[in-house]
């Protein structure tokens, strides 16, 4: 039986920066699903630390992608707001990406959208607003769920995970602000029922 194929899209979150290889949260739900017998070739990662919006749609527009994929995650946002752009200017180059990862996939339900994490919580924010950067975060995934879901894509929150991992050491690499693969794998608590769900679909 073919494995199934999964293309990740994303900024710094989605190539794990600061972290191995095998720590990127993609890369570590390969293994998982592995784990529960759910064969996954090793995750096509399209994603760049800083990349906005319209950077990860250039990208897409520049790389070689595969007709379709079993399994399309899409994380991205933070760098809009960590930009200053407002989320009212979020909603409609999210959902040009949303639409290019359905018909990536060939199916809704075979796309997860992940949540933006909060860093305003990290070692990184200290001296910072962070009640502000937490209310911007909210505002976007606002808008990020609210489309997921009208497309019928699956959602994983990961943002309540990132904020009880906070500042500590342990959860963070060397900058302070980037999630260790510690960290990531508490993620997969919200990613991997949905993953799981996506690539057991038929055919």
């Amino acid at each position: 039986m073919a494995k199934a194929t999964f293309l990740a899209l994303g900024d710094s979150y989605t190539i794990g920066e600061g972290v191995e290889e095998a720590d990127r949260w993609p890369v570590q739900l390969v293994a998982r699903l592995g784990e529960l017998g759910i064969a996954v070739e090793a995750p096509r990662i399209v994603a760049t630390t800083g990349w906005t919006t319209d950077e990860l749609s250039a990208a897409m527009d520049a790389a070689t992608l595969g007709d379709r994929y079993d399994l399309v995650t899409l994380l991205i946002g933070v760098n809009n707001q960590y930009r200053g752009r407002p989320a009212d200017e979020y909603r409609q180059p999210f959902l040009a990406l949303l639409r290019r990862a359905v018909a990536l996939a060939g199916d809704p339900r075979r796309v997860v959208v992940v949540s933006i994490p909060d860093w305003g919580v990290t070692a990184f924010a200290e001296g910072r607003d962070r009640a502000a950067i937490a209310r911007d975060i909210d505002a976007f995934n606002a808008i990020a769920r609210e489309e997921t879901i009208r497309m019928h894509a699956r959602w994983g929150d990961v943002t309540p995970a990132s904020r009880e991992a906070g500042a500590k050491p342990d959860m963070l690499v060397d900058d302070g602000l980037h999630p260790s693969g510690k960290q990531y794998a508490a993620w997969l608590k919200a990613i991997l029922p949905e993953a799981r769900a996506a690539v057991a679909l038929p055919l």
